[in-house]
């Protein structure tokens, strides 16, 4: 079986397309891989909130932190839950709205050009194994269609503005497991 559905759907992944993407711009390589983290309410995991809000379907009535981000519209190419499962919303040749106002290296608008993942979780605990296993397949799949040449965090990408995957996250793995990556300083990633 091939790993890629066309459009850039990973066949693995359950797909739950999202109305929160775009075109990429001709001829920009996807070449960046952002890695965030989310849990709806902040520090809750298990529900289908986080597939409601980048369908655009979150009902803000349902808990009072969800009236605050009702009406923002974005997306992620890929949401990592808890237990390793691979969600899909947006086909990796389509931009989708992740970063916000970014910059990698001192290209701007981060969007363009990368595949942003989203790890269900938060700045204060720790990832499960199951969603580092999924991450590392996730990796090695978008390595082997696309020209990826950095994986960053969100932090990175958007600083001041942006904390996540947070302290927790182990950038120590992705050093020893993608050496090949340009990655944030060892001081940064920490």
């Amino acid at each position: 079986m091939k790993p890629w559905l066309p459009g850039g759907w990973l066949a693995e992944a359950r797909h739950q397309p999202s109305p929160n993407e775009e075109e990429r711009p001709a001829g920009v390589p996807v070449d960046l891989v952002v890695i965030h983290n989310i849990s709806l309410p902040p520090g809750q995991f298990g529900g289908d909130w986080v597939e409601a809000f980048f369908a655009n379907r979150l009902d803000p009535l349902a808990h009072p932190y969800f009236a605050t981000i009702a009406g923002m519209r974005v997306s992620s190419h890929f949401y990592v839950r808890r237990d390793g499962e691979i969600v899909q919303f947006v086909g990796c040749d389509r931009r989708a709205w992740h970063a916000g106002q970014s910059a990698w290296q001192g290209r701007g608008n981060c969007n363009d050009y990368s595949v942003g993942i989203e790890l269900e979780g938060c700045d204060s605990m720790p990832f499960e194994v199951a969603q580092y296993e999924a991450l590392w397949q996730l990796i090695e799949a978008l390595g082997q269609r696309y020209p990826i040449a950095a994986i960053a965090g969100h932090s990175h990408v958007a600083p001041g503005r942006k904390t996540d995957p947070g302290p927790h996250f182990d950038w120590a793995a992705v050093r020893r497991r993608y050496p090949q990556f340009e990655l944030p300083p060892a001081e940064e990633a920490a």
